[in-house]
């Protein structure tokens, strides 16, 4: 019997083990060459796994389990039949064949077992050690307890978040609802908490805020979006004229495209820009490479790309690796101020918010404009004060006034019409 035995392949330089998020095939199940047959979550992206050969397949992990690059996760019997819907059925009459009819029967028996073995196990998993004696002070009977470790066995946590059940007759006990649920965060998830955390603690973190006038933009947006849309088959939004006045700013002021590296400082001679997209699975921040030599329409359809692959599961490790520095809106959600926090290695970030319609005064007149607050937080190890307000006031001079500053004093050429 040829049997292959399948192995985590490494998802991207640095990333030594994942999770397997979901099966997507059964124990037992016949495979197709290349079929997807699970999603692994790394610490950067959810990934698919196809299977590298047809035959039936047997899990040697589950869902939920944090597995090695390299580990094997599956086996695929290359020798087995593929299936053949009723076939077997219509010649199960004939005496001689008879034991073959009874050959997929064998080989199917266990399938219900194991979904069955395995809820059966959740709700019934011995407690560890540490967590049997949590419950036993607790008086909370381990068969009460839903179990989140392997093979549902009750880990101390579960004992820890376990609630003690209320005495009888007590006046003050509630008869609402009190039901908790605890779900594993994804190795994406804590990878994610892992790093703001250690940004706060090991970052000279301060934030500075400015506010623009989008008047000028809503204009040409305004003017020129079908146009627009016709030439370059996409449409013109406000993150185009942001990437560009911040590529602008980073060559003003190159120490905020910069990082540090030990004792040493990285300055960078391009500008990618990581650009935050929210996904199924969270916040993903693909990038821009070299943004500064790109276009509106460039800029406008990267983006677009980007931003499908990330909603659709699609986006790969290296189209989220790298980046010098990163723009995130928030206004999205309708967050009015916010301070954003740097995405590591990089030194600084900048965040858009909502656009409001605010009375505001213009040579010496009070006009309504549509405004809109910025934010930079960046690393004061590696970023001056000086620096990160003359790089903001220079992305709200880009912001203000786009024609002159953005596209040359041409407002059709800058747009590629």
């Amino acid at each position: 019997m040829s049997v292959l035995e399948m192995k985590v392949p490494s998802p991207g330089e640095s990333i030594t083990e994942v999770e397997i998020a979901t099966w997507l095939v059964k124990d037992g199940d016949y495979v197709e060459k290349d079929q997807p047959i699970a999603e692994v979550d790394s610490d950067k992206a959810t990934l698919e796994l196809p299977a590298e050969q047809s035959g039936v397949i047997t899990l040697k992990a589950e869902e939920g389990e944090v597995v090695q690059v390299g580990q094997v996760v599956c086996l695929i019997d290359m020798d087995a039949a593929k299936p053949e819907g009723s076939a077997p059925a219509a010649e199960a009459p004939k005496q001689e064949e008879a034991p073959k009819a009874a050959e997929p029967a064998k080989q199917e028996a266990p399938k219900p077992a194991t979904p069955a073995s395995a809820t059966q196990t959740y709700a019934t998993g011995a407690p560890s050690p540490a967590a049997k004696k949590i419950l036993d002070e607790k008086g909370i009977d381990a068969g009460q307890v839903s179990g989140s470790g392997r093979d549902g066995r009750i880990t101390k946590t579960d004992a820890e978040l376990a609630a003690v059940p209320a005495l009888g007759g007590n006046p003050f006990t509630t008869t609402g609802a009190r039901t908790t649920t605890t779900t594993k965060l994804s190795v994406l998830r804590r990878k994610i908490a892992s790093r703001l955390v250690s940004v706060k603690n090991e970052t000279a973190m301060l934030t500075t805020f400015n506010e623009v006038d989008m008047s000028e933009i809503f204009r040409l947006r305004k003017q020129y979006k079908e146009e627009f849309a016709q030439k370059h088959g996409v449409g013109l939004g406000f993150m185009s004229f942001f990437t560009k006045a911040v590529t602008r700013a980073l060559q003003m002021y190159p120490d905020v495209n910069a990082s540090i590296d030990g004792d040493f400082k990285v300055n960078y001679d391009f500008c990618d820009i990581s650009i935050a997209v929210s996904g199924p699975k969270g916040l993903m921040v693909p990038v821009l490479r070299n943004a500064e030599n790109m276009s509106f329409s460039g800029v406008e359809a990267n983006i677009k790309d980007l931003a499908t692959k990330v909603r659709d599961g699609k986006i790969t490790v290296d189209e989220m690796t790298g980046g010098t520095f990163t723009i995130t809106n928030g206004g999205t959600f309708g967050s009015m101020m916010s301070t954003p926090i740097i995405n590591p290695p990089q030194s600084a970030i900048l965040g858009m918010h909502n656009i409001i319609q605010r009375p505001v005064a213009v040579d010496g007149q009070v006009v309504i404009r549509p405004m809109m607050y910025v934010a930079m937080s960046y690393d004061h190890r590696i970023i001056d004060g000086k620096e990160s307000v003359g790089f903001l006031v220079a992305v709200k001079e880009g912001i203000d006034n786009p024609v002159e500053i953005l596209m040359g004093g041409d407002e059709r050429k800058g747009l590629g019409l």
